[in-house]
């Protein structure tokens, strides 16, 4: 059998490879997608019912937004939980682990700032409440993505982490009302936009 070209070799490597790196990626679409949705629905949920200045676009009643915004995160992070285990299951090692500890991140993080902001917003307004949680939370949710991006090496994962915590910090500067429709609008936006450049650049 004639021996390979060096540069076919390469060229055969390169694209093992990449076929192996697609096996294992889960499709970029089903981690983001339904986290855009949950973000598109639930922040526009708060900011129909508690809009700028205390005003209420939509008189929906005053457990909507919060039951609807929970329900989705629940059944996001169920989906995506899955599809992540299922590309996972033929990864073991080092990747393994990091993938496993910074799930626990963002675990610990929430639980941590919950318990945080529960006793601070007794002090606060009612007005101010919801800024807090909305704004501290979507903060941490851009740090973790830009930490999983340098994790990873992954340039969509960093780059709309640091979109989150760009459009947050303009969300939070225009206030309680505004923060929800820029967190829905730009943010769950920023996620369904990263979920589609992920997919394109995976194929």
């Amino acid at each position: 059998m004639a021996s390979m070209d060096p540069s076919e070799a390469l060229d055969l490597i390169r694209q093992e490879r990449a076929n192996t790196g697609r096996a294992l990626t889960p499709d970029p679409r089903l981690m983001y997608w339904p986290w855009g949705l949950t973000w598109l629905i639930g922040f526009g949920l708060s900011f129909l019912r508690y809009g700028p200045d205390g005003r209420t676009l939509v008189a929906l009643p005053e457990w909507v937004p919060l039951f609807g915004l929970t329900a989705l995160m629940i059944a996001a992070g169920l989906f995506t939980g899955l599809v992540g285990a299922r590309s996972g299951r033929s990864v073991s090692g080092p990747t393994s682990r990091q993938g496993i500890w910074y799930g626990i991140a963002w675990s610990a993080g929430f639980t941590g700032l919950a318990v945080v902001f529960g006793r601070i917003s007794e002090v606060l307004p009612e007005h101010l409440m919801g800024l807090l949680w909305g704004g501290g939370m979507v903060a941490l949710v851009g740090a973790l993505y830009m930490a999983g991006g340098a994790i990873w090496n992954e340039r969509t994962m960093f780059t709309l982490g640091a979109w989150i915590s760009a459009v947050n910090v303009v969300g939070v500067l225009l206030g309680p009302g505004w923060h929800a429709l820029v967190a829905a609008l730009a943010g769950g936006g920023g996620m369904l936009a990263a979920g589609l450049i992920g997919w394109m650049r995976l194929r």
